[in-house]
């Protein structure tokens, strides 16, 4: 693979670091950072926002299950609100996205930058008002989860094999069910692995930032993931930009490549 410079195409040079790293290997490492926020999220949530989950919809299903025949006075209208968002976020995420060529475009990009800026916006929010009264804290509720329904269609999108960045069930069975112990069949247990301890020592982070303070540890926690995500938005913008001119680069320094696209 050769690459030219721009003064003389007769000197090679190597490929800008980011270039050098695979699509799949950038995708799977930014999905895992997702994967952590989504666990310090959902710690945050569920203990600061009257026992709802923002992104782990099986959790807000079964609660509201559970409340609908009186259990244990489990909320209702959180998970609902929750689940109304998130269903809303997660169409719009579709929506944007229909269509599109590559895994990581401008449209991925613009929708996970949504998502943070709409958590770090919700983050500000809860630190001007330090007592939130219901009303506020279900709009946060409905806000914060149709914001991880747009990252959940976007990580759908994006296609990383067992890592959707906001639910590790379907991570874990198949963690066991190709384990020694199970087909044998081994492969992605790497994957797999990171996925499930890096949502649980988000959760673990998050369920630490409040253990002081139950809206100040909400409102750090919404900011630890409005920052994760728009810095997985820099990383994954500047490395498709890099491929794209590694890509370019390598076309015009080889005639066939040149001579077969024309």
């Amino acid at each position: 693979m050769a690459f030219v410079t721009g003064d003389d195409p007769r000197v090679t040079s190597r490929p800008p670091l980011l270039a050098r790293v695979s699509a799949d290997r950038m995708h799977l490492v930014l999905m895992l950072v997702l994967t952590f926020g989504t666990g310090v999220v959902d710690a945050v949530g569920y203990l600061g926002l009257d026992r709802v989950f923002t992104g782990n919809m099986t959790g807000n299903v079964v609660i509201l299950g559970m409340a609908l025949v009186g259990g244990n006075g489990l909320p209702v209208v959180g998970p609902l609100v929750a689940l109304g968002g998130f269903m809303l976020g997660a169409a719009l995420g579709g929506r944007v996205l229909k269509g599109a060529a590559h895994a990581w475009t401008g449209r991925t990009s613009v929708l996970l930058a949504l998502v943070g800026v709409l958590v770090l916006g919700l983050a500000v929010a809860l630190l001007l008002v330090p007592d939130p009264a219901e009303p506020v804290l279900l709009s946060v509720t409905g806000v914060l989860g149709a914001a991880m329904g747009v990252q959940a269609a976007t990580a759908r999108f994006v296609a990383v094999k067992d890592v959707t960045t906001v639910v590790v069930t379907s991570t874990i069975t198949g963690l066991a069910a190709d384990s020694v112990l199970g087909s044998g069949r081994g492969g992605g247990t790497g994957r797999r692995l990171a996925a499930v301890v890096l949502i649980t020592l988000g959760a673990l982070s998050g369920a630490a930032l409040l253990r002081f303070d139950l809206g100040l540890g909400l409102a750090l926690g919404l900011f630890v993931e409005g920052g994760l995500v728009l810095l997985v938005v820099l990383v994954g913008w500047l490395h498709a930009r890099a491929s794209a001119r590694a890509a370019a680069q390598e076309t015009a320094a080889d005639p066939d490549v040149a001579s077969a696209q024309a």
